[in-house]
């Protein structure tokens, strides 16, 4: 079977509800040339079946900046690495509410809260948390959500009981490479946190960032770890290389890796949410808009934690153009 048969019909057999192996995505992966705008179309196609046409966009604020014990290669915040980001303690209420309806002003529906650090324990900054979930619960109509690190089940869901909407932990990247990426913590605690997420009736917003130096078959041992899981949405990031870090040097991805990867996730992963966030300007350049044409179905808009995004006019406009309308989160 040649690729372009080989992509018409996996096509179908996610279109009618069959789960793909590892095999069948790595297969796709071997896409070249004028086969790859046929795994785009496809992928597409997959995305407007199960997803509709319309786009949702996310936004974030920083609200606890560096001094992470974590040793994270890629992360600017890790206090293993020596960079310039800026090192500020949680931020106030007001500032964590104000920043929810600017997000809202800017066609956000889903906003989230996200703090350095291995996990949130009891204790002020929780409540302070709270608080402010509550706020933007009452006085927007925005989805909350949270990224506070590792978490329990009890944790959850006082946040819940807060009005958190979704929960955000991304495991980065698959179970096997995880050790070149992090040694602080395990993997497994990733996998709970999600799980514990899942336990309490929240959504789990869950990927991570590619371009660390993992393969293909990595990525795709994630989106099967994903696909177990059972997350709700998979945040797509790029890696940015930031001075100072394990990963300063790494190049970063061709665009058509990058929409490899969407596309790939969508055959995958055909009913989730895919949002692509971190790193999309720096690998994507010129072909920001293809992310759609690839299968995704969001984007986070604005800044990132410690890197510049694009005007959200800019991306707003983008959408205007792709004739594609702003849709809900989930």
């Amino acid at each position: 079977m040649t690729m372009r048969s080989y992509i018409n019909h996996t096509a179908e057999r996610v279109l009618s509800g069959e789960i793909l192996s590892a095999g069948d995505a790595l297969r796709l992966a071997d896409a070249d040339g004028t086969d790859l705008h046929l795994l785009f179309a496809e992928a597409s196609r997959i995305r407007e079946h199960f997803k509709g046409s319309s786009a949702s966009l996310c936004s974030i604020i920083n609200a606890k900046s560096g001094r992470c014990p974590e040793n994270c290669a890629f992360c600017a915040q890790s206090s293993a690495h020596a960079t310039n980001v800026p090192v500020y303690p949680l931020v106030d209420e007001d500032e964590l509410v104000r920043c929810a309806h600017s997000a809202e002003q800017n066609g956000a529906r889903c906003y989230g809260i996200i703090t350095s650090g291995t996990g949130i324990r009891p204790g002020a900054e929780l409540e302070k948390i709270c608080r402010a979930v509550r706020r933007i619960k009452a006085e927007t109509g925005i989805d909350p959500s949270c990224s506070l690190g590792i978490l329990d089940y009890a944790t959850a869901m006082q946040l819940k009981e807060a009005g958190m909407v979704t929960y955000h932990h991304n495991l980065e990247t698959s179970r096997s490479f995880f050790p070149n990426i992090c040694t602080t913590h395990d993997y497994e605690d990733d996998l709970e946190t999600i799980r514990a997420v899942k336990r309490a009736g929240l959504k789990a917003c869950c990927g991570g960032i590619f371009g660390l130096g993992e393969t293909f078959s990595h990525r795709v041992e994630m989106a099967e770890t994903l696909r177990e899981l059972d997350v709700d949405t998979v945040p797509i990031n790029f890696l940015n290389p930031v001075e100072g870090t394990r990963l300063a040097d790494a190049a970063f991805l061709t665009p058509m890796e990058c929409l490899t990867i969407i596309a790939l996730y969508r055959f995958m992963l055909p009913t989730r949410d895919l949002t692509v966030c971190g790193g999309r300007e720096k690998n994507l350049r010129e072909l920001q808009s293809w992310i759609f044409l690839a299968g995704a179905s969001g984007m986070m808009t604005g800044n990132y934690l410690t890197t510049p995004g694009r005007d959200p006019l800019q991306d707003r406009q983008m959408l205007t153009d792709l004739g594609m309308a702003i849709g809900v989160c989930g």
